[in-house]
C-alpha cells in the first residue's frame, strides 16, 4: 500500500485539447511547431486546427468517433491530430511507411468514419472513407474559435485516441485511450520534467511514445521540432538537429540514444538537459557515457505499456546503476502491484507479474471484450467503485528502497521440456557477465522437435567473448536448463522498422557458438561409436572426448533418446549413470564397468584395551590399509594405546567436514558460549564436570582424519583432556583496551578461529578474569561435528549431575559406533528408490529471493529471535492435536509458503533438519553425538487446500524419518537438479527444547551470557518447541531482513491455523505471507 501512495490533484474533467488551448492563450505567439523552414506560433496552430475541427463536425463526426490519420511528417500532421480532438472524435494514427496489409486491416477494424491523409498518399491507402486531403485543403469557410466541448457532449470520459499494438494472433489490436488517461498522463510528465522547452520528435505518431512529446510540449509552451523522416533514422543527422536547434530533451530507445552518445561531443549535444529512453532495457553505458562527455544531461528510464497510457513509472539513472537499471517508481495517480498466479502481492525482491492501476488504465481493446476481460481486471486493491487493473504479462521485483527492477516478459516465458523459464532472467545474468554490453535469448527449434535456448550478445569493445566461460559463469548462478545451449556474437542486433529488436531475424548458431571444451578426438571403438551417438542427437559436427552432454545442449528428455541409441548398441546405461557421468570418456567408462556391491554387514568393536598393533581386521566398520591405519595412529597421542575405535563419518558429519575444509578463515560449523562465573572455585568445578561427562563419552573424545586417507574416518581416543587456556587481556599503561569480555569473544570469534579436528577433544576453553565485574570468563568453543541440539541438552544435564554430586544418576554411557554401523547397514540402493522417487522431476532449485550459494561461512549471516504469541501456540496446538499430528507439520507447510512466494514456485524443495534419532536403535534418546541429518523435502502446493497439504505432508515426513540417515548427497544426486546448482538453498530445523531453566542452586553464581548458532544456508528457520509455546529463530544472508522473514512465516501459520479452523478446503496459496505493515508498504507507500 505505502508503495502506491501517488495521488495527485490533476484536472479530471479536462480535455487533453483543452490543455494545448489553454497554453495557447498563455503564449499566443511563442512558436509551438517547426518542420523544414517552416513553423508555426500556438495561435495560429490552434486557429488551423479549429477550422478543420468545425469542418468535421459539418461532416457529423461525434464524441467516440474514430477519424484516422496517415499524413507523412509535417505540419498539417499537427494540425490534423489537434482538430481530431478538437471535433470531438478519436484520432486513429497510421504510420504511412506501414505495410498496405497493416494500414488496410487497421482502416477496417477501427471503423473511422473519416480519413485525413495527404493527395500524396490517398491512392496508396485505396479507401472509400470520406477523406480529407490535409496538404490542399485550408477550411477557410470555418470559424477560427474552438469548439464547444458542451455543445458537442464531449467530456474526458470520451476517447482521445485509438493506438494499435501488436497482437499474439498476429493482427495489431487498438487500445482505446480517452481524454482523462492522456490528461493524467501529461500532467504527471508536468510534475517529473523540467526541460520540456524544445523538444525533436522522433518517433511516428502511430506509436504512443509520440503522445509524451507532443503534448508535454505543447501544453507547456515549449516547442516541437519535426524532424524529416529521413533524419530520424540517422543518428549523424539527428545530432545535427539537435546542435542546430538548440533541443533541450530527446526521448528515444536506449539503442538510439546509445549511438548518439558515442557519436556525439560535447558541443553537439551541449543544449540536451533531459535524456529520456523507453521501450527498451536501459543500459548503463548511456549515463556512463554521458559522465565522460562532462554533459548535465539527467538520464530518465521510463516505463509503461499503451495500455496503460503512455507511461506508468520512471527512474532517474545514476552513476551506481551498474547492471540492471530499475523502471523506477509508480508516476503520479497510478499504481503498480507485483503479483503471484494468485493475484497476491509478492515480497520484497520477488518476481511477479507487474500489474498497473490508476487513472491511466485506459478502455480496453476495442471491439475485443473478451481480451479486454482477461488483460483488464477488477483492482482488489482500490475502493474506488469500477477501478480496474491492468495485466502487463512484464515481470518484475520491488528493490528495497521502492524501485522496480524489471526483468523481462511474461510472452517471453518458454517452455521447454516441461520447464516453464523467463527469458529475460537469462538475459539479465548474461548481461551481468563482464564484457557483455547487451544480451537476448530466444527459444529456436531449428531441428524439428528440438527446442533449445541460444543466446545473442554484444560485447563490449574490444572485448572477445567465449561461449564455454559465459557457460561457467551462468552456471553458478542459474538451473542446467536455463543455461543457453549456444551463444551467438553480434555488432549489431536486427531491427525493426521503429527501431525495436527483430529477433524473428536473429541467425541461427553454427558450431563456433556452442560452448564445447578443447577439443581431444575419442579414442578406442566405443569413444568413437558413441561420440557419433552424440553428434547425431546434438545436431553436432564433432564432439570431443572431454565434452559435457548436458553442456552441449542436452537435457533429461534427450538423455531418454540416448539410452535407447545405447541399446540398440547393446550397451546397457540408466538415466542415474548419464547424469553421474556426462562426459564422454567417462560415460564410456560407465559403459564398461560392473555395478552392484554386497551389503554391509555389522560386526562388534575388535580392538581391545590391551591391542598394540592395529591392523585392518581389526576395523570392520571401514576399509583402510595399513598405511593409511599407520598415518591415523600417527596422529593420535599415545599411539595405539590410545585408539579405541575408527569408523566412517556420519552423513551430516561428512557435510560438515566438507564446509571446514572448503574455508580458509572461521568455520561455519563452530560454536562458541560466553559463560561468567562469581569465583574462580565455580568456573573450575564447571570445567572438572566437562572433563568427567567427555571421559564418559566416546564421541566426545573423538577426532576427525583425511589426509591421505581414502574417505574420512572419525577417531576414538581413550584419553583426551580438554585443553583450558587462560586468555590476558591486552592492556596499555596498565590500562585495558576495551572490557575484558569483548576482547575474549573477539580472541574465540567462530569467524577468525579454527579447532584443529584431528585432536580431540573438538573443545577448547578460554578462562580469562574480570576484575572491573568480580567475574571470571569462560568462551567454551565446541565443534558441531560431535554434538548436535539434543547432545549439548545431554552434556548440560550431566554437567548439572556432576554439580549436584548426584553422579549414580547418570545413565550407562552409549557409544555412538553403533549408530554407525546401523547406518551403514542400510543399503544405498534403499534410499536412492525412494528420493528418486520424490525428486527425479525436480530439475530447478528452490531459491528463495534466488539466493543459490549455499557454500557460505556463516559471516555474512544476520539472525533475529522472536517468541510466538501464546494464543497463536496454542492456536498451533489445537490444531496439531485435532488432526492427530506433530505441530512441526505445521511449520514445514507454513515454511514451504514462504519459499513458495519468495522463490515464485508452487512446488518447493527445502531441507528439513531431522532428529536422525528414530529408527531404534538402542538408547536412542541418550546417546551423544550428530545424530541429526539434513535431507530435501518437496513440498507441492499448487490447486491444493490447506487440509489436503497438511495431510500430504504429514505423510510424507513419516515416510522420510525412515530414511533420515541418507546422506544428503545422494538424496540431491536423485533430483534432476544438476551440480553446482543446489536442490534447495533454505532450511528449517524443527526442534524439541525446554524451556525451564536448570537447576537454580545448581546454576547459582553463573550465567549464561551469549551462545549463537551458525548456518552455511543462506535463510534457516528454526522452531523451538518448548512443550507450550514455540520461539523462532531465522537467520539469513545480507540483504534479507531475518525479522521480515519471521514476520513471514508468522503470517503463514497464523493463515494456516485459521483456515484449518474456519475454511479448510480454502486453496492453500491463497493465503498471505505478508504482514500488515509490508502489505502496507507495497501496496501504497511504494507508490507515494
Amino acid at each position: 500500500v505505502d508503495f502506491n501512495a501517488t495521488r495527485a490533484d490533476f484536472p479530471q474533467d479536462t480535455l487533453i485539447h483543452e490543455l494545448f488551448e489553454q497554453q495557447a492563450a498563455r503564449t499566443p505567439d511563442a512558436i509551438a511547431v517547426l518542420f523544414e523552414a517552416c513553423a508555426l506560433s500556438y495561435s495560429e496552430l490552434n486557429r488551423r486546427a479549429n477550422r478543420l475541427a468545425h469542418h468535421l463536425i459539418a461532416l457529423g463526426v461525434q464524441p467516440d468517433d474514430r477519424v484516422a490519420i496517415c499524413v507523412e511528417r509535417s505540419l498539417e500532421m499537427m494540425v490534423g491530430l489537434l482538430g481530431i480532438l478538437k471535433a470531438g472524435a478519436a484520432y486513429v494514427p497510421l504510420d504511412p511507411a506501414y505495410p498496405s496489409e497493416r494500414l488496410a486491416y487497421i482502416l477496417n477494424d477501427a471503423g473511422p468514419v473519416a480519413l485525413l491523409t495527404q493527395s500524396a498518399l490517398i491512392e496508396t491507402l485505396g479507401s472509400s472513407l470520406p477523406a480529407v486531403l490535409l496538404d490542399i485543403s485550408v477550411f477557410g469557410a470555418y470559424a477560427e474559435s474552438n469548439p464547444d466541448t458542451h455543445t458537442l457532449g464531449l467530456t474526458s470520459r470520451h476517447l482521445a485516441y485509438v493506438i494499435y499494438t501488436s497482437g499474439s494472433t498476429g493482427h495489431p489490436k487498438g487500445v482505446m485511450v480517452e481524454h482523462r488517461n492522456i490528461v493524467a498522463s501529461t500532467y504527471a510528465r508536468q510534475l517529473t520534467y523540467p526541460h520540456f522547452e524544445r523538444l525533436l520528435l522522433l518517433s511516428s505518431i502511430a506509436f504512443d511514445s509520440s503522445l509524451a512529446s507532443i503534448f508535454g510540449t505543447l501544453t507547456r509552451g515549449g516547442s516541437l521540432y519535426l524532424p524529416e523522416q529521413e533524419i530520424t533514422v540517422n543518428p549523424t543527422a539527428i545530432l545535427q538537429a539537435l546542435h542546430q536547434n538548440a533541443i533541450s530533451c530527446l526521448l528515444c530507445v536506449p539503442s538510439l540514444a546509445l549511438s548518439l552518445l558515442q557519436l556525439a561531443n560535447k558541443e553537439g549535444m551541449a543544449s540536451l538537459r533531459a535524456l529520456i529512453v523507453a521501450g527498451e532495457r536501459c543500459l548503463p553505458e548511456l549515463h556512463t557515457r554521458i559522465e565522460q562527455l562532462g554533459l548535465p544531461i539527467a538520464l530518465y528510464n521510463e516505463y509503461g505499456p499503451t495500455e496503460a497510457t503512455v507511461w506508468a513509472s520512471v527512474y532517474q539513472v545514476m552513476s551506481h546503476d551498474l547492471f540492471n537499471v530499475p523502471i523506477g517508481r509508480p508516476i503520479a495517480n497510478t499504481q503498480i502491484y507485483i503479483l503471484d498466479a494468485q493475484d497476491q502481492a509478492v515480497p520484497i525482491g520477488v518476481a511477479g507479474e507487474i500489474h498497473i492501476g490508476g487513472v491511466g488504465v485506459t478502455r480496453g481493446y476495442l471491439d475485443r471484450p473478451a481480451l479486454t476481460a482477461e488483460r483488464f481486471i477488477p483492482d482488489p486493491f482500490s475502493t474506488e467503485p469500477g477501478a480496474r487493473l491492468y495485466k502487463t504479462g512484464d515481470i518484475g521485483r520491488w528493490l528495497p528502497d521502492g524501485n522496480i527492477e524489471y526483468l523481462g516478459r511474461n510472452d517471453f516465458q518458454v517452455k521447454l521440456r516441461g520447464f516453464r523459464i523467463e527469458l529475460g532472467e537469462i538475459e539479465t545474468r548474461l548481461a551481468q557477465c563482464p564484457g557483455v554490453r547487451e544480451a537476448v535469448v530466444i527459444a529456436r527449434e531449428d531441428i524439428p522437435g528440438e527446442k533449445r535456448l541460444v543466446a545473442y550478445l554484444q560485447p563490449q569493445s574490444g572485448v572477445e567473448l567465449v561461449p564455454a566461460e559465459l557457460r561457467q559463469q551462468l552456471a553458478q548462478q542459474l538451473a542446467e536448463y536455463m543455461i543457453p545451449s549456444a551463444f551467438v556474437m553480434l555488432e549489431t542486433f536486427p531491427l525493426t522498422p521503429n527501431g525495436k529488436l527483430d529477433r524473428q531475424a536473429l541467425p541461427a548458431p553454427d558450431q563456433s557458438a556452442v560452448a564445447t571444451r578443447v577439443y581431444a578426438a575419442p579414442e578406442g571403438t566405443l569413444e568413437t561409436a558413441l561420440a557419433l551417438i552424440w553428434q547425431d542427437l546434438l545436431g553436432l559436427e564433432r564432439v570431443s572426448r572431454h565434452d559435457h552432454f548436458f553442456e552441449l545442449g542436452g537435457h533429461s528428455l534427450m538423455a531418454v533418446s540416448l539410452i535407447e541409441r545405447l541399446r540398440n548398441a547393446g550397451w546397457l546405461l540408466d538415466v542415474r549413470n548419464v547424469f553421474s557421468t556426462p562426459v564422454l570418456t567417462e560415460m564410456a567408462q560407465m559403459i564398461q564397468a560392473h555395478q552392484g556391491k554386497p551389503a554391509f554387514v555389522v560386526p562388534p568393536n575388535r580392538i581391545t584395551e590391551d591391542c598394540t598393533t592395529l591392523t585392518p581386521d581389526l576395523l570392520p566398520l571401514v576399509t583402510l590399509s595399513q598405511a593409511e591405519i599407520d598415518t591415523i595412529v600417527g596422529t593420535v597421542p599415545g599411539g595405539t594405546a590410545n585408539v579405541q575405535d575408527i569408523y566412517p563419518l556420519a552423513p551430516l558429519q561428512e557435510g560438515i567436514l566438507f564446509h571446514h575444509r572448503l574455508q580458509e578463515q572461521g568455520d561455519a560449523y563452530l560454536l562458541c558460549s560466553l559463560v561468567a562465573f562469581d569465583t574462580r572455585e565455580r568456573l573450575d568445578a564447571f570445567l572438572s564436570a566437562l572433563q568427567q561427562v567427555i571421559n564418559r563419552h566416546d564421541i566426545l573424545r573423538t577426532a576427525i582424519c583425511w589426509q591421505g586417507l581414502t574417505q574420512p574416518v572419525q577417531v576414538v581416543w581413550r584419553q583426551a583432556s580438554l585443553p583450558v587456556n587462560t586468555f590476558v587481556p591486552t592492556s596499555k599503561d596498565n590500562v585495558l583496551e576495551g572490557n575484558v569480555l569483548a576482547q575474549l569473544q573477539a580472541y574465540t570469534d567462530p569467524h577468525q578461529r579454527r579447532l584443529n579436528l584431528n585432536q580431540a577433544p573438538l573443545f577448547s576453553a578460554d578462562i580469562a578474569h574480570d576484575p572491573a565485574n568480580h567475574e571470571w570468563l569462560l568462551a567454551l568453543s565446541f565443534h558441531h561435528m560431535i554434538s548436535d541440539h539434543m547432545t549439548l541438552e545431554l552434556i548440560v544435564s550431566e554437567i548439572n549431575l556432576l554439580l549436584q554430586e548426584r553422579a549414580e544418576l547418570l545413565p550407562v554411557p552409549l557409544p555412538y559406533r553403533n549408530f554407525i554401523a546401523q547406518t551403514l547397514n542400510v543399503p544405498a540402493s534403499v534410499h536412492e528408490d525412494y528420493f528418486r522417487a520424490r525428486l527425479a522431476d525436480i530439475d530447478a532449485p528452490t531459491a528463495p529471493f534466488g539466493l543459490l550459494n549455499v557454500q557460505g561461512d556463516g559471516k555474512d549471516v544476520a539472525e533475529t529471535y522472536l517468541k510466538l504469541d501464546t494464543t497463536l501456540a496454542r492456536a498451533i496446538r489445537s490444531q496439531a492435536r485435532r488432526l492427530g499430528i506433530n505441530p512441526g507439520v505445521l511449520f514445514h507447510v507454513a515454511w514451504a509458503q514462504v519459499l513458495a512466494q519468495t522463490s515464485g514456485r508452487d512446488d518447493v524443495v527445502f531441507g528439513s533438519v531431522l532428529l536422525g534419532r528414530l529408527q531404534g536403535y538402542a538408547g536412542a534418546d541418550q546417546v551423544m553425538g550428530m545424530f541429526i541429518n539434513t535431507l530435501p523435502v518437496r513440498i507441492s502446493l499448487a490447486g491444493i487446500s490447506v487440509l489436503e497439504v497438511i495431510q500430504a505432508t504429514y505423510q510424507n515426513l513419516m515416510a522420510l524419518l525412515e530414511h533420515e540417515q541418507a546422506p544428503l548427497a545422494l538424496a540431491i544426486r536423485c533430483s534432476g537438479v544438476t551440480p553446482p546448482m543446489p536442490l534447495f538453498s533454505a532450511l528449517l530445523n524443527y526442534r524439541h527444547s525446554h524451556s525451564g531453566a536448570a537447576d537454580a542452586k545448581v546454576w547459582n553464581g553463573m550465567r549464561m551470557l551469549t551462545a549463537e548458532e551458525r548456518t552455511n544456508y543462506p535463510l534457516t528457520l528454526s522452531v523451538d518447541d518448548l512443550g507450550e509455546d514455540f520461539s523462532l529463530v531465522t537467520q539469513s544472508v545480507s540483504g534479507i531482513d531475518p525479522t521480515r522473514l519471521a514476520n513471514y512465516l508468522i503470517t503463514a501459520i497464523s493463515g494456516l491455523v485459521e483456515a484449518l479452523a474456519n475454511d479448510p478446503q480454502r486453496l492453500v496459496l491463497s493465503l498471505p505471507i505478508l504482514p500488515a505493515a509490508e502489505r502496507q508498504q507495497l501496496l501504497v507507500d511504494f507508490n507515494a
